[in-house]
């Protein structure tokens, strides 16, 4: 049976990991559209918007409904390739803990 690593070795671990999900969280950058790029959000690994750039063709006090919806779309768009870039990016690191790290809840 192989030894298991002792409880401080484990939570050096387990911080350097944190530490590493934490650096690559802050680099990831995507932008999500909608309408064919009329609508366009940045968002980072945190999920937090950065920016929000809104093409003004599509501003029509008529129908503000249109630009909500639009906006939500691109949100939604943003924050799925987030999702999307965790999940490979930060996968590859439960190689790293005994036993695997459970990823699943990314």
């Amino acid at each position: 049976m192989p030894k298991m690593p002792d409880m401080n070795q484990m939570m050096g671990m387990a911080k350097n990991m944190a530490k590493r999900m934490e650096e690559e969280m802050d680099a990831i950058s995507v932008e999500g559209n909608a309408g064919g790029g009329m609508v366009a959000v940045n968002m980072d690994g945190h999920k937090r918007l950065k920016a929000l750039r809104i093409a003004s063709e599509v501003v029509d006090p008529a129908d503000i409904e249109m630009l909500q919806d639009l906006i939500l779309a691109a949100v939604n768009d943003a924050q799925t390739k987030v999702e999307e870039k965790l999940k490979s990016g930060l996968g590859g690191m439960a190689g790293g803990m005994p036993g695997g790290f459970p990823f699943g809840a990314l």
